[in-house]
This record gives C-alpha cells, structure tokens and sequence, in this order.
C-alpha cells in the first residue's frame, strides 16, 4: 500500500483495525498511531512496529486519518488537528452520531470526510463497518475506506441520512445478542443445568443459527418455521415470547438507541 494512515486514539477497536490493516498488506512503515497515554503508544509501537506519534504529527504527516476517540472527545481532537490537517486529507471518523458535517465546519473547507459505524466483533475479524460520504468525499475516498475496514469484516455503504438506524441495528446490535445470551443461560440453569453447560449450548446454538442465516438464503421466517413443529416445544416457547411483548420491545429498545444516536449528532444529549 502507498497510502499513509494514521489511527488516532488507538483504543481497541482502533488496535483491532490496525491488526488487520497489518495482515491485510499495509506496511507496518506505512502506518501511524496516537494514543492519550505514553506506555499505550510504546505498547503499539513494539507489537505491530508501527510509529508512534502526536496528533499534529500524524495530521501532517499521513495520507488518510482514522478517528477513534470517542465522541465526547472528538471536538478537542478536532481543533487540536484543524491548524495541521490540508484540504487533500481524508478524514475517516468511527465516533458514533457525529455527522460528517460537523467535522467539515471544523477542517479546512473541502477536506473529504466519510463516517464509518463499526462494531466490536472487529476484535475477532467479524465486523459489520457501515459506511457513508460528507460532502466532499468521492467514490475513490469510499474504495479506500472499504479497503481498511474490510480487514476486519464486512462493509456496507449507506446515505449518511440511514447511519442512525444503522448505529441502532449493528453498532449497538452485538451487545443485544449478549444480553439476550445471558437471559437464555439463566434460563438453563433454572432449567437445571450447569451455567457452563448452558453457556456452550446457548453459544453454539447462536454460531449455527448464524451461520444457516448468513449461507442458506432463506429468510428468517422459513429458517424459524423449520424449527417449530405442530404442537412442539418450540412453538410453546413462541408464544411465550410473543405473550409477553419481546417483539414489541426489541421494535422499542432500537429506535431508543437511534432517537439517542440523533441527540448526540445534535449536540443535544
């Protein structure tokens, strides 16, 4: 790769896309990083040799920045990088509910910018990185943004306009799962299993499920309807959850987290 990119606040969603930037054939003398701390900077700088550097010094010096502060943080970043970043940047955000336009007001005027809403499942190279241009960004800007990001899973572009849902549905989406997880182990121990026999089967039981909706192309319907038989114990186990509301309340809990993606884009919340 000749492009010259620098992570900025390398967290560990920012180390997971440095890890597969590394694995995916960026040069380890191609990439930058900041982090707040000093011994965070040399722990990245020994493990991936990559160059640990200041803020200014990774505006002035790269090609592509990555921001992964996080958003409450992000306008103190942004007025400390605006003096040093030129117009021929691309800017590529991970902060989530913040708009591409309040990082072009704060730039210099036609700096490319492109959010991106990842997830955790970055960490182990199964992310869902939802993508969308600002105002200035190109098709080219977009190629490049897929290309970085697709190192650590699946990309998708959407109108900027979609981003709150998107935040809503798969940036939030992992933690739903694990709540959910957690609900049915209880439930198997109540049941009269052991919390790690339940936690296997539970786990593997989301993997298959997983796994058959991502290959079989059927829909979920079809997919459930296979699995619940006349009179059976999985159609008991429907009801129940349809007796007490989990469809409604899954409906209500997402557009609760988009409604709060929009009062952190407005400044609001």
């Amino acid at each position: 790769m000749t492009q010259k990119v620098a992570v900025l606040g390398t967290g560990k969603i920012g180390e997971a896309l440095l890890s597969g930037m590394i694995r995916g054939g960026w040069a380890p003398s191609d990439l930058l990083v900041t982090a707040r701390r000093q011994e965070r900077a040399e722990q990245l700088r020994t493990r991936y040799g990559v160059e640990a550097v200041s803020n200014a010094e990774a505006a002035k010096a790269a090609d592509t920045l990555i921001l992964t502060v996080k958003p409450q943080d992000m306008g103190s970043l942004l007025a400390e990088l605006a003096p040093h970043v030129p117009a021929d940047r691309l800017v590529i955000s991970g902060a989530a509910g913040i708009p591409t336009a309040y990082f072009e007001e704060r730039l210099a005027p036609d700096t490319p910018v492109v959010r991106v809403m990842t997830n955790t499942p970055a960490l182990v190279d199964e992310a869902m990185s939802v993508i969308s241009a600002g105002t200035h960004a190109t098709a080219a800007h977009l190629t490049l943004t897929e290309e970085i990001f697709s190192t650590v899973g699946k990309t998708l572009r959407v109108p900027e306009s979609q981003q709150d849902a998107a935040t809503a549905l798969s940036g939030s989406g992992p933690a739903y799962f694990y709540f959910l997880v957690e609900a049915m182990t209880d439930a198997g121990i109540l049941l009269g299993l052991p919390r790690d026999k339940a936690h296997d089967l539970i786990v593997q039981a989301a993997i298959g499920a997983a796994v058959m909706l991502r290959d079989s192309g059927e829909h979920p319907v079809k997919l459930r309807e296979n699995v619940t038989s006349p009179a059976g114990t999985t159609i008991n186990a429907i009801r129940e959850l349809e007796n007490h509301g989990v469809r409604a309340a899954l409906i209500a809990a997402l557009e609760a987290a988009r409604d709060r993606s929009r009062e952190l884009a407005s400044g609001t919340g």
